[in-house]
């Protein structure tokens, strides 16, 4: 039954809305060099978007430039930021004099802890 009610149509495979009265926004194409292979990727953007200053190759799939008429866009590379660790972050809380103390009072503490149980068992 469900074969023929679907019968001569392909589900998802035509649109039934006409294009009439769209009005298309306005839009720019941004063409991308890539130092790797040479080659210029060309992408469209909305005319309100800032297009960003790197893209991925279409061919090589590396890092391309933008081009602002024949001239690459100057990246900005600031220094990459080094993740902190834990202990970097620990450090900037306490001494290391402070570090050790609390690391000896915890042993201390686990070592008679240690003690009691073996006597209790």
């Amino acid at each position: 039954m469900a074969d023929r009610s679907l019968r001569g149509m392909r589900l998802g495979g035509q649109s039934l809305q006409s294009e009439e009265g769209v009005v298309f926004s306005p839009r720019m194409t941004h063409t991308y060099l890539c130092s790797t292979c040479g080659k210029e990727t060309e992408m469209v953007f909305s005319a309100e978007a800032e297009a960003p200053e790197t893209w991925e190759c279409k061919f090589c799939s590396n890092e391309a430039v933008l081009m602002i008429g024949s001239e690459p866009v100057v990246l900005d590379r600031a220094e990459a930021k080094v993740p902190r660790s834990h202990w970097d972050m620990l450090l900037e809380r306490r001494t290391r004099p402070e570090l050790e103390e609390l690391l000896q009072e915890r042993l201390d503490y686990l070592r008679a802890r240690r003690g009691q149980h073996k006597i209790g068992a």
